[in-house]
């Protein structure tokens, strides 16, 4: 088994509509613990990751220029992250399809861990 990351992305504009009311943000919030379920009764989750703030820095080149971020020239935002176990990227990118902000519009990016010597 392998290591891979989640990376969660929507715009704004989706992330309102998933989380707008209480009656939508309840709605996403089952339909994502319902998948998250799926992933442990898997064995496939590491680490459940964190939700992320909207707002941040980024910090560039050898000027050390800083911005305000996360990503302002992205129109949609890394709105978190998970660290998951799967036998290879095809599989991890399977078990990714599943997760309900696809189908709300976002996407998950799926980035295989590189294993460091040790």
């Amino acid at each position: 088994m392998s290591d891979f990351v989640y990376l969660f992305r929507s715009t704004e504009a989706q992330q309102r509509e998933a989380m707008g009311t209480p009656e939508s943000a309840q709605r996403s919030m089952q339909a994502w613990m319902a998948w998250v379920r799926e992933l442990e009764a898997g064995g496939h989750v590491k680490n459940h990751g964190q939700p992320l703030e909207r707002g941040g820095k980024v910090v560039r080149g050898a000027q050390k220029a800083v911005t305000d971020g996360p990503y302002v020239e992205a129109k949609d935002l890394v709105l978190g992250f998970m660290v998951i176990e799967a036998r290879d990227l095809e599989h991890a990118t399977e078990l990714a399809a599943g997760c309900p902000m696809v189908h709300g519009g976002g996407s998950v990016e799926v980035r295989p861990v590189m294993a460091m010597p040790a």
